[in-house]
Parts: structure tokens; sequence; C-alpha cells
């Protein structure tokens, strides 16, 4: 197993134990590899929840960008709900969890078909 397939196990078992939900693996897979290269990095691979400016960069390039949502206060509310599904205390929150969480809300995995 490669880096890449080592982290996709490791944001699994976040899923399965912080969150209480059973991932699609070939979705979390597809949203892991969505994220590039910043899965690698230890910064870039997870959201800084207390930071107004990373909830603007996820609004932004995630929920807008790539899943083509229109801005609106549900965005907000929608980060703020898979935050706390995540755990308030949990402080890695990763980005591809993060993703894959929102990429469920909102029914978008087509996006990732």
């Amino acid at each position: 197993m490669g880096k890449r397939d080592d982290l996709i196990v490791k944001y699994a078992d976040d899923l399965k134990n912080k969150c209480g939900m059973t991932p699609d693996m070939d979705l979390l897979t597809k949203v892991t590899i969505g994220c590039g290269p910043a899965i690698y990095n230890a910064d870039a691979s997870t959201v800084a929840a207390s930071q107004p400016a990373e909830i603007e960069t996820v609004k932004n390039n995630f929920l807008m960008k790539k899943l083509g949502l229109k801005d609106s206060p549900e965005l907000d509310s929608a980060i703020d709900s898979v935050l706390q599904t995540y755990g308030q205390s949990e402080r890695n929150k990763y980005r591809a969890v993060v993703y894959y969480m929102l990429t469920k809300h909102f029914g978008k995995e087509s996006v990732y078909g």
C-alpha cells in the first residue's frame, strides 16, 4: 500500500470512530484524490475549524467551486454541522474527511462520478 492508501484508511477510521458513519470507500478515495498533494502536507491536510479564513476557504474553494453550490447561509450551517459531527474537541479535522461529509450532506457524489 502507498502513502495515500494509508491516509484513506486513517480517514475511514475517523469517519467510523469519530463521526459515527460507515464510509463509502469509493467516494472517500475519490474525495481524497481530489484534495491533491494537500493531503501530504501536515498543515494543509487539516481544516483549522477555529479560523474564519479557513472556513471561508472550505466554502469558496470546495462548496462553491468544486461542488458548484450557490453562496447561501445553508453552506455555513452545513460546515458547522460537519465540524460538530467531527467533534469540537477533535484537534485534527482532516480535510478529506470534512470534504467527504460535505459531499454527502449536499448529495453531490455525482461530482466525483
